[in-house]
Order: structure tokens, then C-alpha cells, then sequence
């Protein structure tokens, strides 16, 4: 037996997720926070974060690259559950963006 998926509509993912765990930082009002991304898509990612967000609030999650350096990608906050973490919807994605969301589900 399946298990009925409860999200509807706008909640339904576009694109196919794939489970991650990697370290990344996310920043909202000017305010960096740790935290860690435990699934990713083209099109976002879920943040395991004890943070507070609120849904459609602005975020930027920075995601380390192996010479030190961070890649930032702005999204929105999709959804949210309190103490748990949040999903981010990416915006628009530049071509190195989208290289590097390649690689890490690959």
C-alpha cells in the first residue's frame, strides 16, 4: 500500500529531490545561521534549521564549495515547520547555479 502524499497544488515539487547532507549557512533579515540541507532539487531545497522563518519570507543559503569558498543561492521560504527547518523555493538560477546542483545529486 502507498501512502496517500497530502500536498497539493503549489506544495507539489516540479522537479525530482534528492537527499543531501551538507553543512550550509542561510541568512534572513541579515542574520547567518548554521544549518543543513537534507534534500535538494532544481528548484529548492529543505533546510534542517532550528531558526524561526515565515513562509514567503526571503533567504539566502550559502553552500561551501571545496576550495572555501560559498555559493549563495536567494530563494523563498515554501514552507515551514517550527524547530524543524524549512523549504527553500530557488529563484531564478544562474548556469554555475545549476552546474553545482548537478554535481552534488550526482
Amino acid at each position: 500500500m502507498t501512502a496517500k502524499d497530502r500536498r497539493s497544488g503549489d506544495e507539489r515539487r516540479g522537479t525530482n529531490r534528492y537527499p543531501v547532507e551538507m553543512d550550509v549557512q542561510w541568512e534572513s533579515n541579515g542574520d547567518r545561521q548554521p544549518g543543513s540541507i537534507s534534500d535538494v532539487s532544481l528548484d529548492g531545497c529543505f533546510v534542517l534549521s532550528s531558526g524561526d522563518v515565515n513562509d514567503g519570507e526571503d533567504v539566502k543559503i550559502f553552500v561551501p564549495l571545496e576550495d572555501g569558498m560559498k555559493v549563495q543561492f536567494d530563494g523563498k521560504v515554501a514552507n515551514h515547520v517550527f524547530e524543524i527547518g524549512f523549504g527553500v523555493k530557488f529563484a531564478p538560477l544562474s548556469a554555475a547555479q545549476r552546474a553545482l546542483l548537478v554535481k552534488l545529486v550526482s
